[in-house]
């Protein structure tokens, strides 16, 4: 009698490991499936690297984002030719790191009037000298105007991510970087956008 008993129970705990053995399994199962979901959901999507991971549902955008989709009041994109020369140099993901960076982005115009040293630098044996012009207009560092405003104020240069630097410089109130002013400024979910009339090209100082 007591040998069935034990037997019995030997059943009962047999059952009762597998049944938590099946439960431990599903809940592995279905948390990885989670997981992939959520890692698929943040892939790039068109682009590489991080350029190419889509702005999810109320996130702020972020600077390449907001160059790509931005419109003046004609319904015009002032930044397509600086969006067009990003992609073409390959360094979008410079413009969309956590940050914070700062980016002083020209406008069509700017574009335009260099136009001739704009086309030498889109043929392909010039990338590697397109992508420093390109990296020269962003500074690794948060920079409202207000900061802008005080670096102004103590004589200081604004280091960019070319290795080079840039003079900041306040007059009459108006704030000019690299010898051209600030037109807008616009918060970026990683930094700050300041547009600017004029391509800010590296010098040797």
């Amino acid at each position: 009698m007591k040998s069935k008993q034990f037997i019995l129970i030997l059943l009962s705990l047999s059952l009762f490991i597998a049944c938590k053995n099946d439960q431990k399994a599903t809940t592995e199962t279905n948390t990885e499936t989670e997981t992939k979901t959520e890692v698929a959901t943040a892939t790039k999507t068109d682009g590489q690297g991080q350029s190419g991971v889509a702005q999810g549902d109320g996130e702020d955008a972020n600077v390449l984002q907001v160059a790509m989709t931005y419109k003046d009041k004609e319904g015009n994109m002032p930044f397509s030719t600086l969006v067009a020369a990003v992609k073409a140099a390959g360094v979008e993901d410079a413009l969309v790191n956590a940050g914070p960076l700062t980016v002083f982005a020209p406008v069509n115009s700017a574009f335009a009037k260099i136009q001739d040293t704009v086309d030498e630098l889109l043929k392909p044996e010039n990338k590697e000298a397109l992508a420093n012009v390109l990296i020269h207009h962003v500074a690794p560092s948060n920079f409202p105007i207000k900061k802008l405003k005080k670096e102004a104020k103590k004589g200081r240069k604004l280091y960019m991510a070319s290795g080079k630097s840039v003079t900041v410089e306040n007059k009459d109130g108006k704030i000019f970087v690299g010898g051209t002013e600030i037109l807008m400024s616009v918060k970026v979910s990683n930094g700050w956008i300041h547009v600017v009339g004029d391509v800010l090209v590296p010098t040797d100082k």
